[in-house]
């Protein structure tokens, strides 16, 4: 099993710090959402039908003509290599590991590119795989430079994957809206935005011909009633969704200015975290974790990825810790 941000647990374990003591800042999700409504009963009582509304609000939400909605973009993720005979694949890298693995599972020959070397490897490729924006480092690429690599690969039957995980608070950058064109695959994940990771729901945006297949291999009833249910009503929220983008944003920027302000500038980043790229990065997560808060550590190259406090006391407590980092390594 790959590692993740998120993993509270083995850290209370190893630092001797309670659960509730923790400020984790380990993950891309937004720390604060929305107020849960009461569900119907038929919810819970019955086998999931997808013709719930879910799919209509989905439908939607992304302006895509057709989706997928699957047990959290991760099943999308295992799944998708599974769909293709032996390709080369290429990924913009840095990238979560789980695309480079799920290829490499499934027997795809693979190839980590930067994103200025993808034009020139492009003709060697049968599938080119991106995060926009990129997780961690927040890189983020035009639309119109993805549809200009989508049009050679479609050419010669190869697909574009682009995992759009934390494009909703600035969706003029989605490629959902051209997601019916063929070998153009795009992936959403509801829990990130939403602040609801634990339900583990995700949609798949392409031809409806290959989202049949997708359909066909993940199997029936791949997420629960009680699921569809709730993302049916906050995917048609409008008023809570527009004030959840405001506060994402206006968070992204106070948590830059906060890093840069203590020594740490951004290398990138988008309203849900900040990457830093940091010779000292190893160091600082374990001084961090020794105070109770977690965040990610990248080694490749020495980086920590912060996400989002969420209220003032957070706020506070992480520009505490970093001002005695900064003293300690004075």
């Amino acid at each position: 099993m790959l590692e993740h941000g998120g993993r509270l647990r083995a850290a209370a374990q190893r630092h001797g710090i309670a659960l509730g003591d923790w400020l984790d800042l380990s993950t891309g999700i937004a720390p604060y959402g929305w107020s849960i409504p009461p569900l119907p009963l038929q919810a819970w009582a019955r086998l999931p039908e997808p013709d719930d509304g879910l799919q209509a609000a989905a439908r939607d939400y992304y302006a895509a003509p057709a989706v997928l909605p699957v047990a959290g973009s991760q099943a999308a993720i295992q799944a998708l290599p599974r769909l293709r005979g032996r390709s080369r694949v290429g990924v913009v890298a840095p990238a979560y590991a789980e695309h480079a693995a799920a290829w490499r599972r499934e027997g795809h020959q693979l190839l980590e590119l930067g994103g200025a070397q993808v034009d020139d490897q492009l003709a060697q490729l049968d599938v080119l795989l991106l995060i926009n924006p990129n997780n961690p480092s927040g890189q983020r690429f035009a639309p119109e430079q993805l549809l200009a690599w989508h049009a050679r690969l479609a050419a010669r039957g190869g697909w574009l994957v682009v995992d759009e995980a934390f494009i909703d608070c600035t969706p003029q950058f989605s490629l959902a809206g051209h997601s019916q064109l063929p070998g153009l695959i795009v992936l959403r994940s509801f829990g990130k935005f939403f602040g609801l990771a634990g339900i583990r729901l995700g949609f798949v945006l392409a031809e409806q011909r290959l989202l049949e297949r997708l359909d066909e291999l993940l199997g029936p009833w791949t997420v629960s009633g009680p699921t569809r249910a709730l993302a049916t009503l906050l995917l048609r929220d409008r008023p809570g969704q527009q004030a959840q983008r405001r506060r994402l944003l206006a968070g992204g920027e106070r948590l830059g200015a906060l890093l840069g302000a203590h020594g740490l500038p951004p290398s990138g980043g988008c309203a849900l975290f900040h990457w830093c790229i940091e010779a000292r990065a190893a160091q600082l997560h374990e001084f961090l974790a020794r105070q109770g808060i977690l965040t990610r550590l990248f080694t490749s190259p020495p980086s920590l990825r912060f996400g989002l406090p969420a209220g003032e006391a957070g706020w506070a407590r992480l520009e505490r810790a970093l001002q005695a980092f900064k003293e300690h390594s004075a």
